[in-house]
C-alpha cells in the first residue's frame, strides 16, 4: 500500500472514531431528554391534582413511588419549631439562600419534615437575619411530595442548625428525631391557620423542555460533517494531483521534462497500451505518480 492510500486510510479511520464519539454523546443527549420529557408529564399530571392525606401516598415503609412526586398531600398536626434547621447554599433571588425546613408532626403519628421556603443571607453575615416561624397550635399544612437528596460526598457537613442539603437522614439526625420519614419530604403550598409573615414560597418548576433534543441533533451532524470533511479533502488532493500530473505531461510534450522521467513515463505508458487496461486500474499508477511527484516542484 502506498503512502497516499495509507494517508486516506488514516483519514478514513479519524472519520469512523469522530464518528463513533459522536453517537455516544448523541444517544446520551436523547437520553436527557427522554428523562426531562418524563419530568414535564408527570408534573403536569401531578402538580394541581386534589390533595389527599399522606398515608395514601406514602406507606408504613416511608418510601415515595417516583409516580406520585409533586402530588400534594395533606396533614393536620403541629409544627416542631424548635427542631428546625436550614438547607444552606440553595440558589434563589440571585443569592447562596436558605431553605427552612421544620419536622410536623400530624395526628396520626408520623413526623413529615416540610419546606416551607427560602430566606435570604443577613445584611451583614452569611447566615439570615430573620427566619418567620410557623404557626403554633394545630395546623392544616398542604405540602407537594419530593424525594430527598443525597449527599455528594461522604465528608459533606455544616454549621450547628444547617445541612448542606435536603438529605432526610441527615436531617433526622441533626433535629433528633429519629421517627421522621426518610422517603419524602413536602414543599409547602398552604397553611391554615396562615402566619403573619412565612419564608419566600419556592419557585414553580420550569416547563422548558432544555436544549437536549437539538444538542442530539447537532451531535449527529457533527459526524456526517465528518466524514463529509474527510471526502473533501481525499478530493482536493485528487485534484491537486491531477493537475500536477497534466503540467508534467504538458512539459514532457514540450521537452522541458528531465529526459529520464520523460523515459520512464513513456515506457509505463507503452506497457499500459500493450495490457490494454485503462490509466485508473494501470498497476504501474503507483511508478508514474513517484515519477511525476519526482518532477513535479512542491
Amino acid at each position: 500500500m502506498n503512502r497516499t492510500a495509507l494517508r486516506w486510510t488514516g483519514y478514513v479511520a479519524v472519520a469512523i472514531v469522530f464518528a463513533i464519539a459522536c453517537a455516544f454523546l448523541s444517544n446520551w443527549q436523547f437520553g436527557r431528554n427522554e428523562w426531562r420529557d418524563t419530568q414535564l408529564r408527570l408534573i403536569a399530571a401531578n402538580y394541581d391534582a386534589a390533595p389527599v392525606p399522606l398515608s395514601e401516598l406514602i406507606g408504613r415503609d416511608g418510601e415515595l413511588d417516583p409516580g406520585d412526586q409533586w402530588r400534594p398531600v395533606q396533614l393536620t398536626g403541629e409544627y416542631l419549631a424548635g427542631d428546625t434547621v436550614l438547607a444552606r447554599n440553595r440558589a434563589h433571588g440571585g443569592t447562596a439562600a436558605f431553605e427552612v425546613l421544620v419536622p410536623f408532626r400530624a395526628d396520626s403519628g408520623e413526623v413529615f419534615l416540610i419546606n416551607r421556603g427560602w430566606v435570604p443571607p443577613g445584611e451583614h453575615q452569611a447566615d439570615p437575619d430573620d427566619v418567620p416561624a410557623p404557626p403554633s397550635g394545630t395546623v392544616t399544612v398542604i405540602a407537594r411530595l419530593m424525594p430527598g437528596e443525597p449527599l455528594r460526598s461522604a465528608s459533606q457537613s455544616a454549621p450547628a442548625g444547617q445541612v448542606p442539603t435536603i438529605n432526610l437522614p441527615m436531617v433526622a439526625t441533626k433535629t433528633g428525631q429519629g421517627d421522621l420519614i426518610t422517603g419524602a419530604y413536602g414543599l409547602m403550598v398552604s397553611e391554615d391557620p396562615a402566619p403573619a409573615s412565612r419564608p419566600t414560597a419556592l419557585e414553580s418548576p420550569s416547563d422548558d423542555p432544555g436544549p437536549y433534543l437539538s444538542y442530539a441533533i447537532q451531535w449527529i451532524l457533527f459526524a456526517v460533517m465528518g466524514f463529509v470533511f474527510i471526502w473533501y479533502m481525499i478530493r482536493t488532493e485528487l485534484r491537486h494531483r491531477r493537475e500536477d500530473a497534466e503540467e508534467a505531461a504538458a512539459a514532457i510534450a514540450d521537452g522541458s521534462a528531465p529526459a529520464d522521467v520523460a523515459e520512464r513515463l513513456q515506457a509505463s505508458e507503452r506497457r499500459r497500451r500493450r495490457r490494454g487496461e485503462p490509466r485508473r486500474q494501470d498497476r504501474d499508477m503507483q511508478e508514474e505518480d513517484a515519477l511525476l511527484d519526482e518532477f513535479t516542484p512542491r
